[in-house]
């Protein structure tokens, strides 16, 4: 009996010692798997983050006024005051592209603005390459392919905007995409543009933003401002507060909000040398013939596409000297402007803020 007591504690022990002992490897393989998980959910982005300091706004004026405007001289004085650094002399894209790069250092650039006098027909006023051709969605793309256009170095990044204070350039989408193509790097910045009318040293503000209204008619040969009223009333239902025709009358805003109109001219010009060509050279005896020929011409019609101003809306000129032939196109647009109102509270223009998507597009 003595005998298998003592077995039985004996027995009993080794039991309770194998439970206990398989408890422990389960604890601790539990403690382990524990360990394990908690390393997988700890996000990269706990890492501690570098502060950047980016270099204070830049405002490239690239452009220069002519005659009595005064576009580029009020733009200036707007980022003077508000302690931009200003730059001057630079007017193509390969020259703002080797200012960057030349004067780069260790902080990126955060906000670049490149103010240009423009419009969403006649395309920007400036030079893709240094004497080259003014810039469009086809020459500047094309410049780019061919390896003519400098390559930005890493002097921006993903947070760093480059702004275009053109009018208009927001509804060019092909050019849009060119000039990102022009500033991309590895770490793309923002290009930052705006649908509506850039206009610096106004009566009431010093830069706001305006929306655009156009009718065109052949240079030299106006139907009249009444006749122009009742077109562009046609071309624009949907706009009930302006009246037409006071406004194709008046050159400034008199009052805060008030519509007036603006000015320009497209001009086309083509050569075509048939000294040692097949074809005779062609004759024409009206600016219908003119506008015929122009049309069977698909290379032509795409260039005038491009301007999407109707063939009609020309004045076309042709001269023969010798085995040349050149024709001439070009048409007068006037630009009704609808200056941006605040809202609600007091008469003012809204205030252009270039973070501000309803007014500008970033891309």
């Amino acid at each position: 009996m003595n005998t298998f007591s003592k077995k039985t504690v004996v027995v009993t022990s080794l039991i309770f010692a194998s439970i206990a002992f398989i408890n422990c490897n389960k604890t601790e393989n539990k403690k382990g798997i524990s360990k394990t998980k908690i390393a997988q959910v700890v996000p990269s982005s706990a890492k501690v983050q570098e502060n950047i300091t980016y270099r204070k706004p830049i405002a490239f004026i690239a452009g220069f006024d002519t005659n009595n405007s005064f576009f580029y001289a009020n733009a200036r004085n707007y980022f003077q005051e508000k302690g931009f650094n200003i730059i001057d002399g630079q007017y193509s894209i390969e020259e703002i592209i080797n200012w960057l790069n030349t004067n780069a250092n260790h902080q990126p650039y955060g906000e670049i603005h490149i103010v240009n006098k423009s419009n969403p027909y006649k395309g920007m006023n400036l030079e893709t390459v240094i004497r080259g051709d003014e810039v469009t969605a086809l020459t500047l793309q094309e410049t780019i392919d061919n390896g003519s256009l400098p390559k930005l170095k890493n002097v921006v990044n993903q947070n760093s905007s480059i702004i275009f204070h053109a009018s208009g350039l927001a509804n060019n989408k092909p050019l849009v995409t060119s000039l990102q193509n022009a500033f991309s790097t590895k770490k793309m910045p923002k290009v930052v543009t705006s649908p509506y009318h850039t206009i610096f040293g106004g009566e009431f503000s010093d830069y706001y933003l305006a929306q655009a209204y156009y009718v065109f008619y052949p240079s030299a040969n106006s139907p009249g401002k009444v006749d122009l009223s009742k077109e562009i009333s046609r071309k624009y239902p949907e706009e009930k507060e302006i009246d037409w025709y006071k406004a194709l009358n008046n050159k400034e805003e008199r009052y805060v909000g008030e519509a007036f109109y603006s000015q320009f001219a497209i001009p086309i010009q083509w050569e075509f040398d048939y000294h040692n060509a097949d074809e005779e050279t062609p004759t024409f005896f009206s600016a219908e013939g003119v506008m015929d020929w122009i049309e069977q011409d698909e290379n032509l019609m795409a260039e005038l596409h491009t301007y999407n101003v109707p063939i009609e809306k020309y004045r076309w000129t042709w001269e023969v000297k010798n085995s040349k032939l050149t024709i001439k196109g070009r048409t007068t647009g006037l630009c009704v402007l609808k200056p941006l109102l605040q809202p609600y509270g007091d008469l003012k223009h809204i205030e252009p803020d270039t973070k501000n998507k309803r007014l500008y597009a970033m891309k």
